[in-house]
């Protein structure tokens, strides 16, 4: 599928609990030029989320549906029968405003995303500075049993492989550090430094 190129990807990747979302917020409160592609999924809403706000939500039945359409950039099965996904309408949205996409996406997703707009996207992943920050991280959360956590861990040890298919690497040891680091990395790929 033909893309016009209307503006720059920024697209943020990374395990489960090493600090993405909270990098990736930071980034957006600084920058105006910039806007947050809502994902879809066809898991339920969490308590206080708000459809078109966290997430487009749908029923599963209704994600294949829009996959058979083609309305998806990128799109993953993360979980047996729990899809997450970038739609492209999302996407034009952001690029008619006259801003450049930011996804909070996993790593398949970025890896998904890098590969079919190129130089277009600057890919990030953040990496924890250990596994075992990580398993930290996750069991300070509290929003995860041990069995889950464990599922998280599994999966992080496994997306810790494919950091290299990324054009930069954050390690998170320093949440400051780390914001920093991509602070400057999204200004200079804009041009702005």
């Amino acid at each position: 599928m033909f893309y016009k190129m209307e503006g720059k990807l920024l697209i943020f990747s990374a395990p489960s609990g090493a600090g993405k979302t909270t990098i990736v917020k930071e980034i957006l409160s600084r920058m105006d030029m910039l806007s947050f592609s809502v994902s879809a999924t066809s898991r339920p809403p969490r308590p206080g989320e708000l459809n078109g706000r966290d997430y487009y939500f749908m029923d599963e039945a209704a994600f294949r549906a829009r996959i058979d359409h083609d309305d998806f950039v990128e799109w993953e099965e993360v979980y047996p029968g729990t899809f997450y996904g970038t739609l492209r309408s999302e996407v034009e949205r952001i690029w008619a405003q006259g801003k450049h996409v930011v996804f909070d996406v996993d790593v398949k997703g970025g890896i998904s995303l890098k590969n079919k707009f190129g130089a277009n996207a600057l890919s990030m992943f953040i990496q924890p500075p250990s596994p075992e920050v990580l398993a930290q991280r996750l069991r300070l959360r509290g929003t995860e049993n041990d069995a889950s956590i464990e599922r998280r861990l599994g999966k992080a040890a496994y997306e810790l492989t494919f950091s290299a298919m990324f054009d930069e690497i954050i390690v998170n040891n320093q949440l400051d550090e780390a914001i920093e680091k991509a602070a400057m990395l999204v200004r200079r790929f804009l041009g702005l430094s």
